[in-house]
């Protein structure tokens, strides 16, 4: 049986202002027990578990990831440089024997790295709904 560990909800969220309608999307994102009681938790340690819910915040339905890692420090409150090492072992991370994010990096059409694209894997059982 596969356990959720973290799931991201999305919903939107319809607000009435002077007879306008606005729509403002709402991102949730659920931490399940079991991510303690399995081990998850404690193996990524802190630093790593911080960073993958980072990562998570910015999932979409597949589990592709588009945070730059500026942006990603600014949320965590920590340096470009501290997130670019943890994603770094993050992505080396092994979780029953597999990988939990894969990280691909997109050439733009000069051929400059243009964003790079994380992928939060099944195995982490992180999920969006």
């Amino acid at each position: 049986m596969n356990k959720n560990y973290v799931s991201v909800q999305t919903e939107r969220e319809y607000e009435l202002v002077g007879g306008e309608q606005k729509i403002k999307p709402r991102i949730f994102l659920k931490m399940y027990v079991d991510a303690v009681h399995d081990g998850l938790v404690s193996a990524l340690g802190p630093e790593l578990w911080q960073t993958l819910c980072g990562i998570a915040a910015f999932m979409d339905e597949e589990g592709r990831c588009y945070p730059s890692q500026s942006l990603l420090a600014q949320r965590l409150g920590i340096s470009r440089q501290t997130v670019g090492e943890r994603l770094k072992r993050l992505e080396e991370f092994q979780w029953k024997g597999q990988s939990i994010i894969k990280r691909v990096k997109r050439r733009g059409k000069n051929q400059k790295f243009d964003n790079t694209i994380y992928t939060i894997m099944p195995v982490s059982s992180l999920e969006i709904f």
